[in-house]
């Protein structure tokens, strides 16, 4: 399995995406530069360019029409995803955390951070309304007193956005009311990532408190717990076999055995079923912090700590596998 390794940024990786066919692979990073990159040989494809702070988030709509992307530079923006051109600019007052299109690619949600004496707001644009984004004005703004969202993904229906926030809870809001219409409190610490299955029915969510956990997308019902001994930056689940990968931060190792050379952060595949861990895949040289499958199943990438992106196919034998259960 020899990766495909993506050189494009010049500082760590802070999200990847997929589209939904899967042919391209888009990725993020501390620079002001978005990148889009055709999965099947890692070539790049072009840029969005235009931020002027680290972009903290990106996202592709289901038809691969629109890109969205979220910066410290305090601004959402729009894309064409083929030109490159930009379609829309939304300013905030704080950084841009999180950034979706939900379902129709017509509403799209994103996230602001709580800092300079603002609180962090979840805002709800409709794109099909010129009004809204020419006065910056979102349909819905629904702030987050409490604790501030960390990751957010739209739920199977457009109907709701699940997000998880600083304190570890994850919270169902609705993208009409604005209200929270289901909570739950599973993990103890920060929620990294949050990332849904392949049929929206089923969420990851990755936490500072060293697990990854499986929930309902619709009920929150906590589903199952794959556990580490490092923070987990993040996770998702594969779309053809019953097993999730997670990334995170250094594994414990003994430095004196492992040239210095050799990139040792490894990405961790977990059996979804059984919760147990069966392979491990080295390679980054810092704390991986995304990972995604390809929608096929037949490959996954990981974005570093390193500025890398790594896509890797999976060898025959992956698909053959299944964990006996002892």
């Amino acid at each position: 399995m020899k990766p495909i390794l993506l050189q494009g940024h010049e500082r760590s990786i802070t999200q990847i995406k997929y589209n939904r066919e899967g042919d391209l692979l888009f990725s993020v990073a501390k620079d002001p530069i978005a990148n889009v990159w055709y999965s099947v040989n890692g070539e790049r494809l072009g840029t969005y360019t235009g931020h002027t702070g680290a972009v903290w988030c990106v996202d592709v709509d289901w038809d691969t029409k629109n890109v969205l992307t979220g910066s410290a530079d305090n601004s959402c923006r729009l894309w064409d995803c083929e030109t490159g051109k930009q379609l829309a600019l939304l300013e905030t007052s704080s950084a841009v955390r999180t950034c979706g299109f939900d379902f129709s690619g017509n509403i799209i949600m994103f996230s602001t951070d709580k800092q300079m004496g603002y609180q962090c707001f979840l805002n709800y644009f409709d794109l099909r309304d010129p009004q809204q984004i020419e006065d910056n004005q979102p349909y819905q703004s629904v702030p987050c007193s409490e604790s501030k969202i960390t990751s957010a993904v739209w739920g199977p229906l457009g109907e709701f956005v699940i997000a998880g926030h600083e304190n570890g809870e994850i919270n169902q809001y609705s993208a009409k009311s604005g209200e929270i219409l289901k909570a739950a409190k599973e993990h103890t610490k920060q929620i990294n990532d949050i990332q849904s299955s392949v049929d929206l029915t089923m969420l990851i969510s990755a936490s500072k408190d060293c697990t990854a956990k499986l929930f309902d997308s619709t009920s929150l019902e906590h589903i199952k717990t794959f556990k580490t001994e490092r923070p987990v930056n993040s996770a998702a689940i594969s779309p053809i076999m019953d097993h999730v990968v997670m990334g995170g931060g250094q594994e414990a190792m003994e430095v004196t055995t492992t040239s210095t050379r050799i990139g040792k952060f490894e990405a961790r595949f977990f059996h979804a079923a059984y919760e147990e861990e069966f392979g491990r895949v080295k390679g980054h040289f810092g704390p991986i912090n995304c990972v995604a499958f390809h929608p096929d199943g037949k490959s996954y990438s990981s974005g570093g700590e390193d500025g890398y992106v790594r896509i890797h196919y999976f060898d025959p034998h992956y698909f053959d596998f299944e964990l006996e259960s002892g």
